[in-house]
Parts: structure tokens; sequence; C-alpha cells
């Protein structure tokens, strides 16, 4: 059952919590990097506004169970260098998607790997799920690179799925079932 309140999730060096409007200027620095949103299937933010208007999606999400975004925060100082989001939440299918974003500057450190396991043990231990999906452009090496690691499967390529800024990108589908996941 999808909970009415985003729960803390720890990880070694990282908590995935609610965000706050006080994470606005983090999350526009990430969402506004064209580095960050390469891959993404949606455009860069030009504007702060923007990431005003994300938050209140956010928590609208939350708020109504459609889906769960944590801010990933450091524990040393609180700062947000990213997202992780469980979305298109089919608590009758037990299935869901999962997705993250991890700041330029926080890139190879090792985050992504740390905190996707984290929310994977959340979905299929307290949210009941059988299956999760990932959504990875084909071009993102490192993202696939992660998620293979962590025992997902590539069962398929969606041609030409994403028309972003001018340009058509591809979609590589990934799928973990929980029999198959390992805790890594």
């Amino acid at each position: 059952m999808i909970p009415d309140r985003l729960p803390l999730l720890d990880t070694n060096r990282l908590s995935l919590r609610e965000l706050r409007h006080d994470d606005v200027a983090d999350l526009y620095r990430i969402f506004s990097n064209p580095e960050v949103m390469r891959y993404w299937s949606r455009p860069v933010m030009t504007d702060k506004q923007e990431a005003h208007e994300m938050l209140r999606e956010i928590i609208a999400g939350a708020r109504e169970r459609k889906f769960l975004q944590w801010g990933v925060a450091l524990k040393e100082t609180d700062q947000v260098i990213g997202t992780c989001t469980l979305l298109a939440i089919e608590e009758s299918h037990k299935r869901t998607e999962i997705g993250y974003v991890i700041g330029r500057e926080h890139w190879h450190q090792g985050f992504a790997s740390e905190i996707v396991p984290r929310v994977i043990d959340f979905a299929f231990d307290e949210l009941g799920m059988h299956r999760i999906e990932a959504d990875v452009d084909p071009r993102n090496t490192v993202s696939i690179r992660i998620v293979e690691r962590l025992g997902f499967q590539r069962e398929g390529l969606l041609r030409e799925r994403y028309h972003v800024n001018g340009e058509i990108q591809d979609s590589a589908l990934f799928g973990l079932l929980k029999p198959n996941w390992t805790g890594k």
C-alpha cells in the first residue's frame, strides 16, 4: 500500500527525504543543467519558477498517492543533490517504475548505485511490488550499467518514443522481478 507520507530512507552517505520549499534552488541547479537533462524525457529548466512548479507537483503526487519522489540529500549537509522516484505505481498489478537523477557535480561518486537499491528494497518490501521497470535512453550507458548491475533485464526498445528539444529519442525498457532481486 502506498503510504500517505513519504518515508525517510537512509543509506551510508545519503538521506532520501521529502523535498521542501528551501530545496527549490537545488532542484533548479540540477534540472537546469543540460548535461544532467541530456537523456531525460523533459526539457532543461530555464526559469526558477519551473522548479517551484516541480516541487508543487512532487508534493501533490505524494499526497494523492500517484508517485513517490524523494530528494536525495547528503547526510553531512542536507543539500539535495538529486531525486529518486517511484512512478506509475500500479498496486493491482504490483508494478512500478523507478527513475533517478544526480546533479552533475556529484557524478561518478557512486550515489545512484547507493540510492537505487534502497528504493528497490522499499518498493518490494514495503509496497509489495513484484516488478520494477526502468525506462532508459539507450545512449545513457552509465545508467544502463547501473540497472544491469542491479539485476534489471533489458526487455525491449521503444523507437522514437520521446520528442524533447527538437530531438527524437528512443527508450530502452528494463525490468526487475522480485524473485530475481539479490539486494545488491
